[in-house]
């Protein structure tokens, strides 16, 4: 391996990661925060989000948004932070030699904040929400109107950005009281990663976040798995339809991981694997098609999206499930699940190119959990043996907990619907 990995607990309680890469020419400082909607209740939805926007107002030694994007930019960065659902993270590419610089920003940033201009912000965020809503103000996003129907009333159903009721509720009082118990030093990893030394890093680290309160880890109660099917159908009256199937399955550590990741390979990876090839290319059913998994530290979801006309809405599902079936009954040959450990191989090393993957992989996933090697994961892609495709298929990809969400013109409905119903006909 080009790089060396450092996880150290400072003196403050808050963990840091390094990543020394001497081969790369840039950095990347990132900070970790175990917070997100699924850490919300109904009454404060998107109060994490609205922090995030708030934290980019100033700090006490940056008291402006110009000064301390200016200071950050003089050594190369652009600040940035993201809010997701079950953690949030603020990161700036840096220059090597900026590394005190970037740190130090982010360490004002996220440990004394101004937490000014809330109203200003909120009002940001409801011009945000357009995106995901029609002109009668449905939501018409596929993303949150699945984890609606996967997650029910779990935390995790809740949407990023608050909805316009919540988000105009939310009080100063409110947004201090989640940064005390969410930003100590128990639920934060900062990582760093690029042509750097841990022990400068390490010292920095101390320094920047020397404000931080101590505090411990958050932890959630876990959803419980969905076991029957729904279907949910948003009329939008629109060229295409887009769609998303939806499979319940398990966290990114279950030893049932690994195979279902490659089974994805297997399905999309590239026009030559079997959803593009077989929907796409050889029959023009739809304009796109997709397969992913998003995984949390204790659960998951098996997913295939697309977008088609609505004339063929209820053949392109149909096609998909029809597509899982042959997994399900083993029809893998073994020379998909040597390009698929391939190809899973070939992105592990392409991850040593970028600082900020670097870091993700090893600093990130300190917020829940120890992580692999680079080597570790190799070696478990290439445990996996045909018979136990076919076995995760059969577990996963099942009628039992399948959730289909649409959104489209009112001609697609019934097809899609039906094309759902026979699910159980097609994968049992």
């Amino acid at each position: 391996m080009s790089f060396k990995v450092f996880r150290e607990v400072l003196p403050s309680g808050l963990t840091c990661v390094t990543v020394e890469a001497k081969h790369l020419h840039s950095a990347v400082c990132s900070v970790y925060v175990r917070v997100g909607s699924r850490h919300e209740s109904a009454t404060t939805n998107g109060i994490s989000h609205l922090l995030e926007h708030l934290f980019f107002r100033g700090s006490r030694r940056y008291p402006n948004s110009v000064g301390m994007n200016a200071a950050v930019e003089a050594v190369g960065g652009n600040l940035n932070g993201v809010t997701m659902r079950d953690s949030s993270y603020y990161y700036t590419p840096t220059h090597p030699d900026g590394l005190g610089v970037s740190l130090a920003i982010l360490g004002d940033m996220l440990t004394q904040p101004r937490l000014v201009h809330l109203e200003t912000e909120k009002r940001i965020i409801l011009e945000e929400m357009l995106d995901e809503v029609d002109e009668r103000g449905r939501d018409v996003d596929v993303d949150n109107l699945t984890k609606m129907q996967l997650y029910g009333g779990h935390p995790l159903a809740f949407k990023i950005a608050g909805t316009p009721e919540t988000v105009k509720k939310l009080t100063m009082a409110d947004v201090r009281r989640h940064f005390a118990t969410h930003y100590v030093t128990g639920n934060m990893v900062v990582g760093v990663a690029g042509p750097v030394k841990h022990d400068e890093v390490a010292r920095r680290v101390q320094r920047a976040f020397a404000k931080l309160p101590r505090g411990p880890r958050i932890e959630e109660l876990p959803p419980t798995p969905r076991a029957t099917p729904a279907f949910h159908f948003v009329r939008l009256e629109e060229s295409q339809v887009e769609f998303r199937l939806t499979f319940p399955s398990v966290a990114d550590d279950h030893p049932d991981a690994m195979a279902l990741s490659l089974l994805r390979r297997v399905l999309d990876d590239g026009l030559s694997s079997r959803l593009p090839h077989n929907i796409v290319e050889k029959r023009g059913l739809a304009y796109s098609i997709a397969a992913s998994i998003e995984s949390f530290h204790d659960t998951g979801s098996f997913e295939v999206d697309g977008a088609c006309a609505p004339e063929q809405a209820g053949a392109v599902v149909r096609e998909v499930l029809t597509t899982l079936s042959t997994l399900r009954r083993g029809k893998i040959t073994p020379d998909e699940l040597r390009r698929a450990q391939r190809r899973f191989e070939m992105h592990i090393d392409f991850l040593q190119d970028a600082p900020g993957d670097l870091c993700g992989w090893f600093a990130g996933t300190e917020l829940f959990r120890a992580s692999e090697s680079f080597d570790e994961k190799k070696a478990q892609a290439r445990r996996v043996k045909l018979p136990e495709l076919r076995r995760v298929a059969q577990r996963y990809l099942s009628a039992e907990g399948l959730v289909t969400v649409a959104v489209g013109p009112k001609e697609a409905k019934g097809p899609m619907e039906r094309a759902a119903a026979g699910a159980r006909r097609l994968l049992g």
